[in-house]
């Protein structure tokens, strides 16, 4: 059956998944992009035509269109692509993943720890009155403290995600990455790129441009920013085991510490077999 700490570790588990799958698809995409600029510059025929529906009928068929493009052109849609449309795009999805994790955990929390929901707290006189259950009076509450944190700084989203939950997400250097990101990812929702004194703000001392400038977002960046993702996903796996033990996260850990164990005998053996055949190659180089 599963406990309190076994559905944490599997939705950080799951998250960490959603990540992974987000870093595949993107190196996927830069791969058939650049086999594609490699068709485009064999391409004997220019200019090029190229076939795409944009639109679709109320009849269920699709509104086709043909644009016309140079080699050049052509090839240069498929690295902004890469380059700058894909890793843009990318860090939009690893923000919403992470984010989607913490308020998760902090609601589970919440709905399983309603006491940790300060006695004082009031609700509208309708939820009570129109509600089917405790419960559900519950799930009003946590979901009403949840979206006014969700409109506080950063720093303290964190701060109230220490109190409630038990975590100090501010005492790690990834989190302050994690920042960072969202903080990229609103510019670029909100002010068009361009760095302003809200940024300079939320991101601190790893601010990456000054106010009024362009913040770019590279295929380097997006990779480094999968990284600490990825990183805050362990942190939180193994801060939540402390606090709510979870069974399937220590048999997810021992199952990892046994793959390396063979890995490192395979490793060892390898070694030896190869120093034993070096061997034999010098002294028959002696002969």
């Amino acid at each position: 059956m599963e406990n309190f700490g076994d559905k944490l570790y599997n939705a950080v588990s799951h998250t960490r998944m959603l990540l992974f799958t987000e870093g595949e698809l993107a190196n996927l995409t830069v791969i058939a992009n650049n086999r594609f600029i490699e068709l485009i510059e064999e391409e004997k025929d220019e200019p090029i035509k190229i076939d795409h529906p944009v639109g679709w009928r109320a009849d269920n068929t699709p509104i086709n269109s043909t644009n016309t493009y140079s080699k050049e052109e052509l090839t240069s849609r498929y690295r902004f692509m890469s380059e700058t449309k894909l890793p843009l795009d990318a860090i939009y999805r690893l923000v919403t993943i992470t984010e989607t994790l913490l308020n998760y955990i902090f609601k589970s929390v919440l709905i399983e720890f309603p006491g940790k929901i300060p006695s004082k707290r009031k609700i509208d006189a309708s939820i009570a009155l129109g509600a089917d259950s405790i419960d559900s009076i519950k799930i009003d509450i946590v979901n009403s403290i949840l979206n006014e944190i969700a409109y506080k700084s950063p720093k303290e989203y964190a701060e109230e995600f220490n109190k409630f939950v038990g975590i100090n997400l501010l005492e790690n250097p990834i989190f302050h990455r994690f920042i960072e990101l969202k903080a990229t990812r609103d510019i670029h929702i909100h002010n068009g790129g361009n760095a302003n004194d809200i940024y300079i703000s939320k991101a601190g001392p790893l601010a990456r441009v000054k106010s009024g400038f362009y913040l770019p977002v590279s295929v380097q960046y997006f990779l480094q920013s999968y990284e600490s993702c990825i990183q805050l996903t362990e942190i939180l796996e193994n801060e939540l085991h402390k606090i709510w033990p979870s069974a399937e996260f220590i048999k997810y850990k021992e199952s990892t510490k046994s793959k390396e164990k063979e890995q490192v005998i395979e490793e060892n053996i390898e070694q030896v077999i190869e120093e034993s055949q070096k061997k034999i190659e010098d002294s028959k180089s002696k002969e």
